[in-house]
């Protein structure tokens, strides 16, 4: 097994023994961020040709990657992101393959370091086609961290079409679903919500 093939909630659920839990609003209090003109006008220049080629590779590379570079830069480039990269954590789990997006909180870019943070799984326009691949992912994160000697108490995921995005929290066995979505147009709120758990580390 890999991570693709946790298709559906209901396959991570079982897999891992996990209480999903979805009606909280996760980040009510999470107040908007200012903008880089540099993202602006990234923004403004691919948004209507991710859209328009609207391919899970087109929104991933023309949305996506914009934004958590931005992600970084914020950061003051004290964190570590990962595209596209194998993440082979426990093979007779079904824990193996490739990872749309890695966030660790470490400076070493050349190879996944603990502690990993955030996962991002791109979609094309199913966000919910994609959230048991993104929570097995998370679930892979939460264990690599702990064989590393660096657990976290809680891990991030969000899965993205680039325009929405729709974010998680793994603590423990218990999945913590945002019941709001987040569009384009919040990019700002988008940012403040992927700098939390981040933050939290480097602070």
């Amino acid at each position: 097994m890999s991570y693709s093939e946790f298709t559906t909630l209901d396959k991570a659920k079982r897999a891992f023994n996990l209480i999903i839990e979805e009606d909280h609003n996760l980040f009510a209090e999470v107040e908007g961020i200012v903008l880089s003109d540099y993202l602006k006008q990234t923004l403004k220049e691919y948004l209507p040709l991710a859209t328009a080629i609207n391919t899970e590779k087109a929104r991933s590379e023309f949305l996506i990657a914009p934004i958590l570079a931005e992600v970084r830069r914020l950061a003051n480039y004290q964190i570590s992101l990962f595209s596209g990269t194998e993440f082979d954590v426990d093979q007779e789990k079904g824990l193996s393959g490739y990872c749309d997006y890695i966030i660790s909180c470490s400076k070493e870019q050349y190879f996944i370091s603990v502690p990993v943070v955030t996962i991002v799984e791109a979609k094309n326009e199913n966000i919910k086609g994609g959230l048991g691949q993104c929570i097995a992912e998370m679930v892979a994160a939460q264990i690599f961290n702990q064989q590393e000697h660096h657990p976290l108490p809680e891990i991030y995921g969000v899965v993205s079409t680039g325009t929405v995005w729709k974010f998680l929290i793994l603590k423990d066995n218990l999945v913590l679903i945002d019941s709001q979505e987040y569009y384009i147009n919040q990019v700002n709120i988008i940012l403040a919500i992927m700098l939390l758990p981040i933050k939290k580390l480097l602070s």
